[in-house]
């Protein structure tokens, strides 16, 4: 647990905050929030707080409070904007890079394997040219299904897969694509943006927004909204009308 608070040490805050070079340092309002959404994911990663009939943990009621207060004060669009540029995922730096400048930038992993190690319940590690402690084996409960994924590295390491929860798509269309480069590649690689999750839940999400997508494992949905929320409200992003109704109905039902 010691890694996963490491990982979320270095976050994000709002405009306001943000420093000439872009990069975006945590505010201690948002620390709470992302603590308590980390510590819910992988707990329900790792398969603690997911019994045979999967149930996420109780969420505390001042995380709730604090995003539902969140939600409220998010600029509400009709639907998803039309950018004045073409989306290019590459517009959000190189895949997985270790130089993002958020989580453990710089410790000589890409952000895959950063997520991979805080995410799964890692049984096997081994040096590659992208990270001296890649993970090579582990397990994984997809906190969007409720499915539990035996993962290995090579052929079938797709079957574990990394998710925007904010999708790039979305946000490029939300406003993004007038950010200077270096906050765009902070975002990509925000672990607070980050989750482990099976690859047919990922592919089905796409780019979509919550008004069109949510996990299936319904008992996820109230920290797929805080992460959702608390993300956007610290990257100053609007919200579709659509996506505000859901996110406010998944709210109501955490527990």
């Amino acid at each position: 647990m010691h890694a996963l608070h490491r990982d979320i040490a270095v976050r994000i805050a709002t405009a306001r905050h943000r420093r000439r070079d872009g990069r975006i340092p945590l505010t201690g309002r948002h620390w709470t929030a992302l603590v308590g959404f980390a510590v819910t994911a992988v707990l329900v990663a790792v398969g603690l707080g997911l019994p045979s009939a999967p149930q996420a943990p109780q969420v505390p009621a001042e995380r709730v409070a604090r995003a539902r207060t969140e939600l409220a004060a998010l600029d509400v669009v009709g639907g998803r904007l039309t950018p004045q540029a073409a989306y290019l995922r590459t517009a959000f730096g190189a895949a997985w890079t270790d130089h993002g400048g958020v989580g453990e930038a710089g410790n000589g992993c890409d952000t895959r394997n950063d997520i991979l190690r805080r995410d799964l319940a890692v049984t096997k590690s081994l040096p590659t040219s992208g990270c001296p402690a890649a993970v090579a084996a582990g397990r994984l409960r997809s906190p969007y299904s409720g499915r539990e994924i035996v993962f290995a590295r090579g052929a079938g390491s797709a079957r574990v897969q990394i998710d925007h929860l904010v999708p790039l798509a979305y946000a490029w269309d939300m406003g993004a694509w007038a950010w200077p480069p270096s906050r765009r590649v902070a975002f990509a690689n925000d672990p607070a943006n980050l989750l482990a999750v099976d690859g047919p839940s990922n592919q089905a999400k796409s780019d979509l927004e919550p008004a069109r997508w949510m996990p299936e494992l319904r008992g996820f949905w109230c920290q797929y909204a805080i992460g959702f929320v608390t993300v956007s409200a610290a990257y100053r992003l609007p919200v579709d009308a659509g996506s505000r109704r859901v996110l406010a109905t998944a709210l109501d039902e955490c527990r």
